[in-house]
């Protein structure tokens, strides 16, 4: 195939996950499951993963379900970009007692 005959088509990986820490200037951790078959005793296992992801507005919360993608390395852990926040979370306000 000749370069003028292929379509350009850009694919990013991404993933959605929640937020377990926004503590960090404009950095969030993303933890991302899947679930998975043992391949010898079929049993249904659930694996987690944590990303470093860039958020450049600081708008993520804990506890909010997002999408990150894949971008060029931007320090030693962050190699993922917010692109969108599906759900925020509830606040929940703590009562002294």
């Amino acid at each position: 195939m000749s370069d003028a005959t292929m379509t350009e088509q850009t694919i990013q990986k991404e993933v959605v996950g929640f937020v377990v820490s926004d503590k960090m200037t404009k950095t969030i951790v993303v933890e991302v499951s899947r679930r998975m078959r043992h391949p010898r005793y079929h049993k249904v296992l659930t694996k987690f993963k944590k990303f470093y992801a860039h958020d450049e507005k600081e708008e993520a919360n804990i506890g909010d379900k997002v999408r990150i993608i894949a971008s060029r390395p931007l320090s030693r852990l962050k190699r993922w970009t917010l692109a969108e926040i599906i759900a925020k979370a509830e606040q929940v306000e703590k009562v002294k007692v």
